[in-house]
């Protein structure tokens, strides 16, 4: 991509309703764009690096045997009547079409997902089975102030899983959990399993947090035992572990992804059941794994930045490389424009900074970009046939022979 061509431009200035640090850097570097609160167009570098996150979670989820789907947005009032949570989820959205039908616009997908599975559930031999697919969810939130990480419209990765017993669920779980760490592990997170509250679902959940000043929640860290607890989940002044009884640290966090075993709480409602070897009727025991990727891509941004802008990992960063060429000299436009189509053409995903623009904006727009490398080509690295390399986590760049730098990008 030519950066001349590119639909958005960079801004000095975050907007001043915007309080939350990725929606403040993800605007000025023109990869969002702000509607309303908690509801943002995704503009073509935060789209591709959006894409990129779902790759990620799309592996490791086909990975572990879930078979992408697509269920509509638009729920019919029944369906959430069945399990109680129509007058009960006070962050649906409500409207009426015609004939006054009620919907509600998909906060989540138990109330879907469940009566689907069970046309294609009749004996033990059709189970396990997992479902997933990765759509825009919409909830009514109150607080929709934290730019990609509290949105009322946000993009969601829910898998759910389907068993002939606990003990089958439990297996999957398992499977579920190495799952979700590979995903944040590729998406640059470090992310912590922290019991939480089931809420109606369950005793208890298990959330995956990753450790920021700039968090909403508190988590209880233990590193004695490695098992954490979200705030709600901790009596009140319990500072103490209350597995190894040793001294807990209080972290800011950011949830990235939950995990719940649901059990029969959506299965008995709409009567799914399976005739087992013996032919005899059992329940359908059922588990939900969430993962935002929309989420995920705003901590992201909270952890990986600094002074000048965002540091992409390189995995789901919109390019991998950022070429600069400084100078209005001939030479130089002709050896940037060379090497442009060079690296296009060995696959490497490349955004061109051709700008008729001084080397000072060049920099400064490239660092709050954040692309996880720079090639700066300028009369005087051409003198020497040779580009400047440098690592956006990095502070010092390199000198690389220009007929080298494909090979060492590559």
């Amino acid at each position: 991509m030519r950066q001349s061509k590119l639909f958005t431009k960079t801004i000095k200035d975050a907007p001043k309703d915007e309080v939350s640090l990725n929606a403040q850097l993800l605007i000025r570097g023109g990869f969002i764009e702000k509607l309303a609160a908690g509801i943002y167009s995704y503009l073509p570098l935060g789209l591709r690096t959006l894409r990129k996150v779902q790759s990620v979670v799309r592996d490791e989820m086909d990975a572990i045997d879930g078979q992408e789907i697509l269920m509509p947005a638009l729920t019919p009032k029944e369906n959430w009547e069945k399990t109680d949570r129509w007058d009960n989820f006070d962050a649906l959205y409500k409207l009426q079409g015609v004939n006054k039908k009620d919907y509600a616009l998909g906060a989540t997908h138990e109330e879907i997902v469940t009566p689907l599975a069970k046309k294609f559930i009749s004996s033990y031999k059709d189970l396990p089975m997992a479902l997933y697919q990765i759509q825009d969810k919409f909830r009514n939130e109150v607080r929709a102030k934290s730019g990609l990480m509290r949105g009322r419209e946000f993009s969601m990765k829910d898998l759910y899983s389907f068993h002939v017993d606990e003990a089958d669920l439990d297996s999957y779980y398992e499977k579920a959990k190495k799952a979700y760490y590979n995903v944040f592990q590729r998406c640059g997170l470090k992310a912590y399993i922290v019991e939480a509250s089931g809420g109606a679902f369950t005793d208890f959940s298990h959330e995956y947090q990753v450790f920021t000043e700039y968090g909403e929640d508190e988590v209880y860290f233990c590193k004695e035992c490695d098992r954490h607890q979200n705030k709600e989940l901790v009596e009140k002044g319990e500072i103490k572990c209350p597995y190894c009884g040793a001294e807990r640290e209080v972290k800011k966090a950011i949830e990235v992804g939950n995990i719940f075993k649901l059990m029969t709480r959506f299965s008995n409602p709409f009567n799914v059941k399976y005739v087992d070897k013996n032919g005899k009727e059992q329940d359908v025991i059922m588990g939900t794994y969430g993962i935002g990727p929309s989420r995920v891509m705003g901590a992201v941004v909270e952890v990986h930045h600094d002074d000048s802008g965002i540091v992409w990992p390189e995995e789901i960063a919109p390019y991998k490389v950022h070429l600069l060429a400084l100078g209005n000299d001939d030479k130089v436009k002709q050896e940037s424009d060379n090497l442009y189509e060079k690296l296009v053409s060995a696959g490497v995903e490349v955004l061109y900074d051709d700008r008729d623009d001084s080397a000072g904006i060049k920099f400064s727009d490239s660092d709050l970009l954040g692309l996880p490398y720079r090639v700066v080509i300028s009369k005087k690295t051409l003198a020497e046939n040779q580009v400047e390399l440098k690592k956006r986590n990095e502070e010092k760049s390199e000198m690389v022979n220009l007929d080298k730098i494909i090979d060492t990008l590559k």
